[in-house]
């Protein structure tokens, strides 16, 4: 019989496994063209709250074929992993599910949220659109939607996704 862990203890174990993640630390889970360890912060509770918002409301929307945190593989970026992912069921067939996507999946979404310098959110929508994504939503730090597709910016998404946010979780 296990024996349950004090607050303290619970704590000291979390620092142990996720080491770093609290104090700002970056852990490498993306690689760019060139095979380099690119740092990829650790999301906070805030953004992780809202990406699985967005990945309820599109799996509710066109289906449950969508994931959060998949790795993808791009021609242009290298290995991102973009916050929510979806694609239709016959494309996740015969994929090895604990290596990155080969390809980019048909609807990419980045969250903005925890980042201080969203710097290269225009590289990545550039990355999945070239790699075929149909659709990148970006998730502004203040709830703005940005939907993307190959032909550029558009008013609404080309999925026919609308995404109501909680406003609490963001900075306005």
């Amino acid at each position: 019989m296990s024996t349950l862990l004090a607050q303290d203890g619970l704590v000291a174990a979390w620092c142990r496994i996720n080491s770093g993640a609290g104090s700002g630390a970056f852990e490498c889970s993306e690689l760019d063209a060139h095979g380099e360890a690119v740092p990829h912060p650790h999301p906070s509770a805030r953004r992780q709250i809202v990406m699985t918002d967005i990945y309820c409301q599109i799996a509710e929307q066109i289906g449950h074929v969508a994931a959060m945190s998949a790795a993808v593989t791009t021609r242009s970026f290298g290995i991102r992993v973009p916050d929510v992912v979806w694609m239709p069921p016959e494309k996740w067939e015969g994929i090895d599910r604990d290596a990155p996507i080969p390809f980019v999946p048909d609807l990419c979404v980045e969250v903005l949220l925890d980042r201080s310098v969203p710097q290269d959110v225009a590289l990545r929508v550039k990355a999945y659109l070239e790699g075929g994504a149909r659709e990148v939503i970006v998730v502004g730090q203040r709830g703005e939607l940005q939907f993307w597709g190959p032909d550029g910016a558009r008013q609404v998404s080309a999925h026919g996704i609308t995404l109501s946010l909680e406003p609490m979780y963001f900075d306005l």
